[in-house]
Parts: structure tokens; sequence; C-alpha cells
């Protein structure tokens, strides 16, 4: 592996030749940008080029910088990124939970697989957004038609508060510009909601896919925290939004999200609803999902402590703690 100025500079048509994906590329002594769908790698000698959809894992060595507009466009392409010492010896960082504890991501699998706690959850997050009905012995189906009705009514009271025609929710995917301004800003707000809720579950250590209303999609579990606060928070405020001026609504809804996420504390209050959600009922006690504690399965479910060496119980060593 050299820097990226001691080898020759690779064309889109070089890069694809080699399969779908490179699986590693290692880059040091540069700055790393954007240009369209391409990431580029600038030292003293130059710039190259590297569609961004040909990486695997991208590995920054020493003295590499990476701008924010290049990590927009790998997290699009779905590239990883690690941060690594020369020669990619050693690892340093990269995408990666703020937790060090599993409690959540197994407490997330647990309930998730199986069919009545995972329509528990479902449940319980319904209760979380409409906190004045129960949902106790709703169906899939139920909850679904329940959940459209509100958010319906929801629209209606919203232009009624405001006073904008409503003719109800149009969103063409990839044509924004389609959408009357109203619809614009709640596409809007939902965009951000969806950023603000994959931040939280990433940071948790939850896993975005398995998701306990949504299903099928990379980021399910995403749109279903997104959802939990649609018509409190997105909805009411893209309405305020369009009713003040239909001019230029993304980026003022965006702008007025920003500022009532802060007003509101919403990511403390995310993770807090994550973790009641995701733990609530299991068994055993109760726990925060915050430990950093590192344990061993044995049989009958049991966790017993790491650090040991269980190789023969009946030695006076048992205890001896296993260094690596």
């Amino acid at each position: 592996m050299t820097t990226v100025s001691q080898r020759a500079a690779l064309t889109p048509r070089h890069l694809t030749r080699t399969g779908e994906r490179l699986s590693f590329i290692y880059l040091e002594r540069c700055i790393v940008h954007r240009d369209a769908n391409a990431i580029t790698a600038e030292d003293a000698d130059g710039t190259t080029h590297i569609p961004s959809a040909t990486i695997g894992t991208l590995l920054l060595g020493p003295g590499t910088r990476i701008t924010h507009q290049a990590m927009t466009v790998l997290g699009e392409t779905g590239a990883a990124v690690a941060w690594v010492g020369e020669q990619g010896v050693r690892y340093y960082a990269g995408g990666r939970a703020l937790t060090r504890s599993s409690a959540l991501a197994e407490a997330q699998a647990m309930q998730w697989a199986n069919v009545r706690s995972r329509l528990a959850v479902a449940r319980a997050m319904y209760q979380l957004r409409f906190p004045d009905e129960d949902p106790a012995g709703l169906t899939r189906h139920g909850l679904l038609g329940r959940e459209g009705r509100r958010v319906k009514d929801c629209y209606r009271a919203q232009a009624a508060r405001t006073g904008i025609r409503w003719h109800g929710r149009k969103y063409t995917p990839g044509d924004f510009a389609a959408g009357d301004p109203v619809n614009q800003a709640i596409t809007a707000a939902a965009q951000c909601m969806y950023g603000i809720a994959h931040a939280v579950v990433a940071s948790l250590g939850c896993s975005p896919a398995l998701g306990f209303i949504h299903s099928g999609h990379e980021l399910s579990f995403v749109l279903d925290i997104a959802d939990l606060y649609k018509t409190e928070i997105g909805i009411p405020l893209a309405f305020d939004i369009a009713a003040e001026d239909e001019e230029d609504v993304a980026s003022r809804t965006r702008r007025a999200l920003r500022d009532r996420i802060n007003e509101t504390s919403l990511l403390d209050r995310c993770v807090d609803d994550i973790k009641r959600l995701l733990l609530r009922g299991g068994p055993g006690p109760a726990v925060s999902g915050d430990q950093d504690v590192v344990t061993l399965q044995s049989d009958g479910d049991r966790k017993v402590a790491a650090g040991r060496n269980y190789g023969d119980t009946t030695d006076s060593d048992e205890d001896e703690a296993m260094l690596w």
C-alpha cells in the first residue's frame, strides 16, 4: 500500500472491472473530498477520483483529512469507513455505536424474534404516540388502521388550526417540488426526523433494520422511532412553517425543527423511549443498557463471569483470569 500520489490514477472503467466493489481502498497523507458521486484524494502530486459506489471499505491512514461532503456520499453508497494506522495495521475508529454494551441490541433481537413480543412492542409504540388510547387486543391490521385514521385526523386538525387548505398527503419520491408548500414542509420534517432517529439508534448500538412496525428495509427500526414524534412535533411544525410563508419551506422547516429539538430535548427523550420499548418486560433484573460488562453465555440462557478459565472447574486455579 502506498500513498495515493505514488500509484497510477484509476478511471471508473478500471474500477468497475474489478467486480461489484473493491474490498478495501487505503489512503494516506491526502485530503479526501467529494466531486459529484465520486470521492477525490488530493495530495501534493494531484487529485485522484474514485467512484464511491465501487468502494467496500475506505481505510484512512496517517495524514488523511476527510470532508463532510465526502462522508455524505460514502454514506449514501453504503461504504464503510475506518481510521487506521500506517498500512492498516492498527484500527483506531470507524462507524460504530457510542455504547460499549450489547444489552439493547440483544434486547431488540429477542423482542423482534418472538411474534408475540414483537406485536407487544408495536402496541407500546402506538400508545407512546397516542396515550389517550389503549391498543391492547388490537391486531397488527387493527393497529395500522387506527394509526392511519389518527394521522389523517392530525392533518385535518392542523389545517383547521393554521387556516391552510388541505388536499391530502401527496409525496412523489424523487420529485420534492411536485408537492404543495405544506406537503413539502411535511416531507422536509419527516426527513429530518429520520436522520435524528437514525443517529440515536446507531449511537445506542441497536439494529436499524429490525423494525416492529416497518419491515423489509435497512432502516425499518429508524422509521418506527421517527414516527413516534410525527403527530406531536413534525406535522404541527410543518403546518406552522407553511402557514407563515410558502417560499423556501424546506430549509425553514429544517431550521425550525432544529430549534424545536433543542427546546424539547428530543434526543434525550428518544433515547429513553427506545430503552423503555426494548427493555420492558424482559427476563431478569432491569438494566439500563449502558453497562460496560463482558459475560460468557452458558447453558440455560445463563451468563457467567468472563475473565475466568472454565476448562476444568475442579482445579484450584479455576478463578485465574485469562489475560491475552
